[in-house]
């Protein structure tokens, strides 16, 4: 059976849907390209501090932990106030937490950084997601979270690039500088959205709280397909961004390398985001392209640990899971938007967050024992092994290409 859609949609002029979008867009790309920075700038930081790697797992889980609790509440909370106010001070916190590792170049620093850049990165997407699935449905929906998506994947692109010249040129400590000025220019761009994205959109008390969510968790197969597509994705994603420059320095590859890498599969995911729907269509629909999708990410991470220093390989993989990436992450977004209510979107979106949240937390404290115990490769291949086993397992239960379809029935 087709997933059940909601049919309601904002009253707001697609002029007016399209300034919002932008300005939102490239308020999420200057985060993210910080964000980005991190991913390289932090596990290196920790290399140099003699972090083991399971403890490199803790600080790269670390910005996962608070989403884990608080994504649903804060999700309600901003279907109160607006996404405007909540993307300012997503912004302001992204700028402060690399002070932290600036002023304490310790363990404790890197953490403290961590966290607050999860709360901070939570803010903002929760925020940016709500006032984006309002903005339209069907195909339009599809194609304004592909634009916004590869925005994103336009800074994730960037920041590795920019981090890793900025390590390898000066230090680590000019990268977290650079890491805490750019969040400042989201903030301002925040201030250009248009009213509409400071109005609120309550949701109940019987569809914010856990229970709640819970309980709608357990009965919408398109809230299940939204969450079980997006946290196979990031928590591969987690898995190659957190230890590619840990298992690659030990091979003698520059942190300039590894940026290029990291930026390649953030390349490919924003290229596959511009043609989203007519690559959807290519695929066979919503239904086959998550199916390929899940396959094509989870192979490119096992192999990745046997390909070793040869980067053409690591090359070639880091482009199967940024095609595989790209293509999940806005499809599970509409999937998700087209799945619940108005009054549920902001709420259900902070479930979905939570769940990508945990797949993060636990992909990189996973890898980092096994690779304590076996080494990368077999951490690798055994985590995304285990995946795919686990998501074929839930497809067969919930009958996904049978009776569950992703595919909208007016499309």
């Amino acid at each position: 059976m087709p997933v059940d859609y909601a049919p309601e949609t904002d009253d707001l002029p697609p002029p007016k849907a399209f300034q919002d979008l932008l300005v939102v867009t490239v308020a999420l790309s200057l985060a993210m390209l910080a964000n980005a920075m991190l991913l390289l700038t932090v596990p290196l930081k920790a290399l140099a501090l003699e972090i083991s790697p399971s403890m490199i797992g803790l600080v790269v889980s670390a910005p996962y932990i608070l989403p884990l609790i608080l994504a649903i509440p804060v999700g309600g909370y901003i279907g109160r106030i607006g996404a405007r106010t909540v993307i300012i001070g997503g912004a302001v916190g992204m700028a402060t937490g690399p002070v932290f590792s600036l002023l304490f170049p310790t363990l404790a620093g890197l953490l403290v950084t961590q966290l607050i850049a999860g709360m901070s990165n939570m803010l903002l997407i929760i925020a940016a997601q709500a006032l984006i699935s309002g903005l339209a449905r069907g195909k339009t929906l599809e194609q304004y979270f592909g634009w916004y998506t590869m925005g994103m994947s336009g800074g994730q692109l960037l920041g590795p690039l920019l981090a890793g010249y900025l390590i390898d040129q000066h230090s680590i400590n000019h990268a977290f500088v650079a890491i805490a000025l750019v969040p400042v220019l989201s903030a301002l761009m925040a201030l250009l959205l248009s009213p509409h994205a400071s109005r609120g959109t309550p949701a109940p008390k019987s569809a914010a709280g856990y229970g709640a969510q819970w309980q709608l968790f357990r009965t919408n197969r398109g809230l299940q397909l939204s969450m079980a597509m997006a946290s196979v994705s990031l928590f591969i994603m987690s898995v190659h961004s957190g230890f590619m420059p840990v298992y690659l320095e030990g091979l003698s590859i520059s942190a300039a390398t590894v940026g290029v890498l990291i930026s390649l599969r953030a390349l490919t995911s924003m290229l596959v985001r511009l043609v989203m729907s007519p690559m959807i269509g290519w695929l066979g629909g919503r239904t086959r392209s998550i199916q390929i999708g899940v396959l094509c990410v989870t192979l490119s991470l096992m192999l990745t640990g046997l390909a070793g220093d040869r980067v053409v390989w690591l090359a070639l993989l880091a482009v199967g899971i940024g095609i595989a990436g790209g293509l999940s992450q806005p499809l599970s977004m509409v999937i998700l938007s087209e799945s619940v209510s108005k009054a549920q979107r902001g709420p259900s979106l902070a479930l979905r967050l939570m769940g990508n949240r945990l797949a993060q937390a636990i992909a990189p404290l996973m890898v980092g024992l096994i690779a304590d115990l076996w080494g990368f490769p077999v951490a690798f291949a055994a985590s995304s092994g285990a995946l795919l086993l686990l998501f074929g397992l839930w497809a067969k239960w919930a009958g996904l290409g049978r009776e569950l379809r992703a595919e909208r029935s007016d499309d």
